[in-house]
């Protein structure tokens, strides 16, 4: 069940039942080796030092959460130092060199933390891979990349490797964190300890010779456009970054964040680099499906999330709310306007009058403490990156005491270039640059940044390198934009998206994409109008309430194909698609519709693993029914989609 039903549950319910959470302590070795873990302080300047920096100044503490068997066990910074440690003599045992690339091809666990340390500390390269690849793409990754040796999950992923691996002369070693030996993530380790002192001066001495203007990793961009691009970044990218963020409040040593965005994101990736940097408890969910469960069990102080995460939540539940009777209706409607009132109050740094302060205590009381309490009830704060938040969703959990802080960046800025704060924040914006990073507007609207973070370029494609990162050092994002007198800075949309209508208007897809996305019933939603003389969107449904509102009408038959073309379901559609044309200028509204029987994935090559919609392949597989949205008298086709407008 989806986070966001669990939330709502919570609310409908009327109350909150907590989950009991076990801690068991996990060692990974014995005590013996601590003292050797402790004196393996490198130069804090790499990404490495900055782990053996925080193993040595708090080695009792705790470090890692993981759920085995039922049971959260817990990790010491010791017992991670102990395992990359072991990993790293092992990477070295088997013939790795300084430079040398070592992919990671793994959902987000303790283990893809660990590993990714290990090949840091042995002077190596990480090449992150996404897990929902297809076996092309992870074969162009990795032969893009000359990985040498590869981190898997599993024999799974194992096989899928072993499909391409023809393709890739240049791997040596596939290696699953849970597998058999002789290639398994404890053999590994197993031969890194067998080493002994010999192993541990190797690493000492590769450790001791990386340095801040290294490569650390290449990052392949998800690829919305073409083929992915490696972006070459340093550990002086890295700890800039991290040195920017470390004066961003709200933040704790100590804190729990639990972790499910796919590490092969940047936007996750440094939620790691921060947990080793500011000392946090990292929590990894065991999968997205076990989201709300986990949130409850764990009760972190931060998550990082993508914005679909939020807008979901936010659809289902009040979605939810209007399901219940007009009493409880009315006391969510008159909590959410008092949390409403006192959110925009305190965006503007004024003191609540004693009216709004004794309204807010009742409503929090009476609404807002049971909907937190199902994020664990000691939520301070959410990160939202990777994709525009709507406004709407940010003033809606900030309202019920979550907030939820935009930021901005690329893979090519390691990864942030602005950030709200919880000491300075605006609703719509993406904050403020961090420090060490400039932001202006190019004369023609495009977001321009450079500083210590940016990237060194793409990984042999000096013509993109070109393109993107100029000589005075400006990245070009590709983002438009603008700046506020406070310095705030607003994203408008994607320079390469912008539709021009046959009118000469120009459209920002993703702002009516965005709209039309806040009925629950809409997964994914796709505008299409570029030269043309209106716009017209392709929608893909969400399954659970497409079948809920189908129940409801006694419709028996819930296949995707019969709901896309179901009377009450296109109504609701409809309706939303009518709501957001009313917040939106009339060249900017959707004229017509279609509603497509299947939902827009990843395996499709529809969206990015970061769930960002990739526009050319859906324009390109659904160009037949777009371009009948423009003949006069529109006919639906049964069986493979039903329209309306």
């Amino acid at each position: 069940m989806h986070a966001g039903d669990q939330v709502a549950g919570a609310y409908l319910r009327g109350r909150h039942e907590r989950s009991t959470i076990t801690i068991a302590r996990e060692s990974v070795q014995p005590r013996s080796v601590q003292a050797r873990v402790r004196g393996a302080v490198a130069d804090a300047s790499t990404l490495p030092g900055i782990l053996w920096a925080r193993v040595a100044a708090t080695p009792e503490q705790r470090a890692q959460l993981v759920k085995r068997g039922g049971i959260w066990r817990t990790l010491t910074w010791t017992d991670v130092g102990v395992a990359v440690r072991a990993a790293g003599a092992g990477l070295i045992a088997l013939g790795r060199r300084p430079g040398e690339a070592v992919g990671i091809l793994a959902r987000t666990r303790a283990e893809w933390v660990q590993a990714d340390f290990a090949i840091l500390s042995a002077g190596l390269v990480t090449v992150p891979v996404y897990t929902s690849a297809t076996a092309a793409q992870i074969a162009y990754v990795l032969a893009d990349a000359e990985v040498r040796t590869l981190f898997v999950d599993d024999a799974e992923l194992a096989a899928v490797v072993a499909t391409v691996r023809p393709r890739l002369p240049r791997l040596e070693q596939v290696i699953t964190f849970d597998g058999e030996e002789p290639a398994s993530w404890a053999d590994l380790c197993a031969r890194g300890r067998a080493a002994g002192a010999s192993g541990e001066r190797a690493l000492s001495e590769r450790l001791a010779a990386v340095r801040p203007g290294d490569v650390a990793t290449i990052v392949y961009t998800s690829g919305t456009t073409g083929k992915p691009k490696g972006v070459v970044q340093t550990h002086a990218n890295h700890t800039a970054m991290l040195a920017a963020l470390a004066t961003m409040p709200g933040v704790e040593p100590g804190d729990t964040h639990l972790m499910f965005l796919p590490l092969a994101h940047a936007f996750a990736r440094v939620g790691a680099f921060i947990g080793v940097h500011r000392g946090l408890v990292t929590a990894f969910a065991e999968s997205v499906d076990h989201l709300a469960a986990n949130l409850r069990e764990v009760r972190p102080h931060l998550i990082f999330g993508v914005p679909r995460v939020f807008e979901k939540a936010h659809a289902r539940m009040t979605a939810a709310v209007s399901e219940r009777p007009r009493a409880a209706q009315r006391l969510f409607a008159w909590a959410l306007r008092i949390g409403m009132e006192v959110t925009a109050r305190r965006g503007d740094a004024v003191r609540l009058p004693l009216r709004l302060r004794l309204a807010h205590a009742a409503a929090d009381a009476a609404v807002f403490g049971t909907l937190r309490a199902a994020f664990g009830g000691r939520l301070r704060l959410a990160v939202s990156g990777g994709a525009p938040l709507a406004p709407e969703t940010a003033r809606f959990f900030h309202a019920i005491g979550i907030p939820v802080l935009e930021g901005y960046g690329l893979t090519e800025a390691c990864p942030v270039l602005t950030f709200n704060r919880l000491d300075a924040w605006r609703l719509g914006s993406v904050g403020r640059p961090v420090p060490g990073i400039e932001v202006r507007i190019a004369a023609d609207g495009e977001i321009l940044a450079r500083g210590a973070s940016i990237a060194r370029g793409y990984l042999r494609k000096p013509q993109a390198t070109a393109e993107t990162f100029d000589a005075d050092g400006w990245l070009h994002t590709g983002d438009v934009g603008r700046i506020d007198a406070a310095g705030f800075v607003y994203i408008t949309e994607r320079k390469k998206d912008l539709i021009v209508t046959a009118g000469g208007e120009n459209v920002a897809p993703q702002l009516v994409e965005r709209a039309l996305r806040s009925d629950a019933i809409v997964s994914e939603a796709v505008v299409y109008g570029d030269r043309r003389p209106y716009l017209v969107a392709l929608l893909a449904l969400d399954a659970q309430e497409a079948a809920r509102v189908a129940v409801a009408q006694g419709v028996q038959d819930l296949a995707p194909a019969t709901l896309a073309r179901h009377p009450f379901v296109l109504d609701r559609v409809r309706s939303a698609i009518d709501r957001a044309n009313a917040t939106l200028p009339p060249f900017a509204r959707i004229r017509r519709f279609v509603v497509v029987p299947g939902p827009l994935t990843e395996a499709a090559g529809e969206l990015t693993p970061t769930q960002k919609v990739r526009r050319a392949v859906v324009a390109a597989r659904y160009a037949d029914l777009l371009q009948s949205l423009y003949t006069p008298t529109p006919n639906a086709t049964a069986g493979r989609a039903a329209r309306g407008g």
